[in-house]
């Protein structure tokens, strides 16, 4: 729902508000109350009361964990500024990892830009926004950020609690987050039954002049990368016996996903039996258990790698441990030296192609770099609904996919990069102890099964993604697996709408291309002789031969 008052103009959404706008300037991404459960699952509130003015919106929000619940009344009032307040109370002990509000601030423009911050105990500081990903938090004790965007100076002052600042740009957000209860603090945490708290965002602005601002990169001209498609073993025994179903894409490579705590010869056997009806470059993708000896553990990889007569193009090794994030404040789980890991695969492994870096997402990777010098290629992976499924949100994360590459080569060096698996839905949850359950098919964080995969939308979102890495420097990139919800037809062989677009892009691996973005409305490739397009608003794609 669009609300307009004066200059000011924002979108209404279940309760939370997105693009607050003065005019066409967006000044802030967002704001929500939002409230999260012990895995970083997003709960959904039953919103009820809700009455909508012309200065003021109001409504009711209960929360359910377990047998408990938050009931959160909030009001936004827009008559002069914007003031969004809540008083929260619970009815029973309460669980949660976080409870309160997150203020978003949008990255066009304002990456690497002034912010002036002023701090709890009231004290001013002038800093600038992180352009490179920050791996920490960038900002804390926070309450108060000034900025400037279009002409216009913004004030966003944040009461009830001590505020933080996230950059949200590592899991593929468009913003730089701002939130409440720092992280050092436990969690997860309960509110006891009967404790009542309030917190409040109050944004106000003034005209301004010029001010220094940091602009967009151009877009850039490359080399469209390598296809892949992770596999598991169950998926090669499968694929095996219908080896057709791969000529639907025909990928380059197959990126084998081995878990050395879970599996052994027998999943490797499968692959080999895959690669004995398929010619494609298969990959490795090796968790390591990393938990004793570590010459005797990849020795023992090495040989059963030899037993089962699957030939490697390359191995990516990461230690199992390392699957799972390690947030600020937190305790490392105990693993060894990433140098001592690295060494005893090379070993293992003397004339294979050695690969690191994370199996789960960039965040991971930010904070827990590899010894780059020991590796011939670095890898992570991407999942656009960490913190936000809505379709905008999801689209919205195109725009960040950049920063993450800048920032992954300012790791890696000169390393050959490739990208990991990398669909909407999440194949494993670094943040919890679980991927959270879909069943209604709906928009849900952290979900393993997004109905959009195997939509027009996840062939229009895949798009902007092969978009938004050209200039990159990625030599391979992973946009979806063979079968199932991540994948590019379902196990009985009906093929998905993603199927068809990565046809065509695999067949176009080598090629010089250069892309176009508009955030959130459209984006192209241009091949010589093709031009794909996707309608990032109304999800879909088309693609034209014979342009250049």
């Amino acid at each position: 729902m669009k609300v307009t008052a004066g200059a000011l103009n924002f979108d209404y959404d279940s309760g939370a508000l997105r693009r607050i706008c003065l005019g066409e300037v967006e000044i802030i991404r967002g704001v929500a109350y939002l409230v999260r459960d012990k895995d970083w699952g997003t709960l959904v509130p039953q919103i009820y009361d809700e009455r909508i003015e012309d200065k003021r919106i109001s409504y009711s929000a209960t929360y359910e964990s377990n047998s408990a619940r938050l009931v959160v009344g909030v009001v936004i009032d827009f008559a002069e500024g914007l003031n969004f307040t809540a008083d929260a109370r619970a009815t029973g002990d309460f669980e949660t990892n976080r409870a309160g509000f997150t203020v978003l601030h949008p990255i066009s423009g304002v990456a690497g830009a002034p912010v002036t911050i002023e701090h709890c105990d009231g004290s001013i500081r002038a800093a600038h926004f992180p352009k490179l990903i920050a791996p920490w938090q960038p900002f804390q004790d926070l309450r108060a950020l000034t900025h400037h965007a279009g002409g216009w100076q913004i004030s966003c002052r944040m009461e009830g609690d001590a505020f933080e600042m996230e950059d949200q740009r590592q899991w593929g957000d468009a913003s730089y987050k701002t939130y409440v209860r720092p992280l050092a603090l436990p969690w997860p945490y309960v509110v006891a039954d009967g404790a009542a708290f309030s917190q409040a965002v109050r944004l106000t602005w003034q005209a301004a002049g010029s001010v220094e601002t940091a602009l967009p990169e151009p877009q850039i001209s490359g080399v469209f990368p390598q296809t892949a498609l992770v596999i598991t073993a169950q998926e090669a025994l499968l694929a095996a016996t219908r080896p057709a179903d791969l000529d639907v894409v025909k990928p380059q490579r197959l990126l084998c996903h081995f878990d050395a705590t879970l599996h052994g010869l027998a999943e490797l056997q499968a692959f080999a039996a895959l690669q004995a009806v398929y010619h494609a470059e298969f990959d490795l993708e090796l968790i390591a258990r990393c938990d004793g000896d570590l010459d005797l553990e990849f020795a023992s990889h090495a040989k059963d790698l030899e037993i089962s007569g699957l030939r490697v193009a390359s191995i990516m090794v990461c230690p199992s441990v390392d699957r799972q994030s390690t947030p600020p404040g937190s305790a490392w789980p105990p693993c060894p030296a990433l140098a001592d890991v690295y060494k005893a695969a090379r070993l293992a492994f003397p004339d294979v192609i050695l690969g690191g870096g994370m199996v789960s997402f960039f965040p991971e990777l930010n904070r827990k770099s590899p010894p780059v010098a020991l590796l011939d290629f670095v890898s992570h992976g991407l999942c656009p609904i960490v913190h936000d499924a809505s379709d905008t949100g999801v689209m919205q994360t195109l725009e960040a996919v950049p920063h993450i590459t800048a920032t992954a080569r300012s790791i890696i060096g000169a390393k050959q990069y490739r990208l990991g698996p990398s669909t909407i839905a999440m194949r494993q949850n670094p943040y919890g102890s679980r991927t959270i359950p879909n069943p209604e098919q709906a928009r849900v964080c952290m979900s393993d099964d997004d109905p959009r995969h195997r939509e027009l939308f996840g062939a229009a979102h895949t798009v902007g993604l092969a978009a938004a890495l050209v200039g990159s420097g990625v030599e391979i990139w992973t946009p979806a697996g063979l079968y199932g919800p991540r994948g590019v037809m379902d196990w009985d062989g009906q093929v998905y709408p993603l199927a068809e677009l990565l046809a065509v892009l695999a067949e176009r691996a080598g090629q010089q291309v250069r892309a176009e973005i508009v955030p959130e409305r459209r984006a192209s490739l241009h091949f010589e002789g093709c031009t794909m397009q996707a309608d990032l608003a109304e999800h879909r794609w088309s693609q034209e031969l014979g342009a250049k």
